[in-house]
Order: C-alpha cells, then sequence, then structure tokens
C-alpha cells in the first residue's frame, strides 16, 4: 500500500483494499450494500409511527423540508431530495388532497410552482417528531454525539461522491 499524500489525515489510508485476496468482488465487502441495507433497514424504523400520522417516507422527507423552510418550489425541493419532479409530483397531490401543502403557480414566473406548507401541515410536525423519536431510540443504539458524527460523515461521503460540480461520476 503506498504511503498517503501529504495532505492526508494521519493514519487514515486513501485506498481501499479488501479484507482477503479476492474477497473485493462479495456483497458483504461492498460499501454501497452496507449502505443500501442501513438505509433500507432506517426507513423500516420509521415505516409504522408514519404510517399511522398517514405519511410515507418520501412524504415524510418533503415535510421535513416544509417544516424547516415553509415553502419551496418544486425544482428547489426536487433538488434537495435529490428525486425527479416525476417522482415528486404524485406524492405532492397526495400531500395536497390530506391537506398539508398547498401547490400554487408563482405569478413571476408561471412555469414554477411553489408549495407551501398549510396550518394542518404545521400541527403534523410534532406528532411525527414524537413517533420517529420512538421508533428509532430503542434500536439505534448510538448516543447523540455518536449518531450526530455518523450523519456529518455520510453527508461527507455523500459530497465527495459527487465530486466537484462538473466532474465526471466516479465509476465502479
Amino acid at each position: 500500500m503506498s504511503d498517503p499524500p501529504s495532505d492526508a489525515t494521519p493514519g487514515v489510508t486513501t485506498e481501499w483494499a479488501p479484507s482477503a485476496p479476492g474477497s473485493y468482488m462479495t456483497l458483504d465487502e461492498q460499501l454501497c450494500s452496507a449502505l443500501y441495507s442501513a438505509s433500507r433497514a432506517m426507513t423500516a424504523c420509521y415505516r409504522p409511527g408514519l404510517e399511522r400520522l398517514g405519511l410515507t417516507y418520501p412524504q415524510y422527507l418533503v415535510m421535513l423540508v416544509l417544516w424547516q423552510h415553509e415553502s419551496s418550489s418544486v425544482s428547489e425541493l426536487s433538488e434537495r431530495l435529490e428525486l425527479s419532479t416525476g417522482t415528486l409530483s404524485p406524492l405532492l397531490k397526495r400531500l395536497e388532497a390530506a391537506g398539508l401543502l398547498t401547490r400554487r403557480r408563482r405569478t413571476d414566473d408561471e412555469r414554477l410552482v411553489q408549495l407551501t406548507i398549510t396550518p394542518t401541515g404545521r400541527e403534523l410536525r410534532e406528532p411525527v417528531i414524537e413517533a420517529t423519536r420512538e421508533a428509532l431510540q430503542p434500536v439505534i443504539g448510538l448516543s447523540l454525539a455518536e449518531i450526530n458524527e455518523l450523519r456529518d460523515s455520510l453527508h461527507a461521503l455523500a459530497g465527495r461522491l459527487r465530486g466537484p460540480v462538473g466532474s465526471p461520476t466516479p465509476s465502479g
């Protein structure tokens, strides 16, 4: 293994190596598999509490953005959640039908649809916080500091995987 570059963190290698020769193609050796499995398990933990409140996990993500910002264009929401507008459209219609948000064409640019949280949508915030806390607290097994560190590490990883704007997407 080569020495890390001089700007690398001491003691941290910048090269990936499988734990055993030839094992790099096993499912258990794949970081993508571990991340995918953890993501699905996390979503499954949230599901029962969210369903009791009438939300799916993707709808919950939309509501998180609206609880933070009160209003967002569909294109801004699409970018923030990394979901296509085609994926968002049906779930936004369901959230509107449930009275949790409104959708209106913007007067300054009618091509854009603006989403705004309703009072009913705002009132759902605290029950959702409680439901997600109840779902995760008994099973996650991490302190708040560890949760914050893990979240920050995952955000940093996602940023590195995306690379600088305009650069090619990493392959492999």
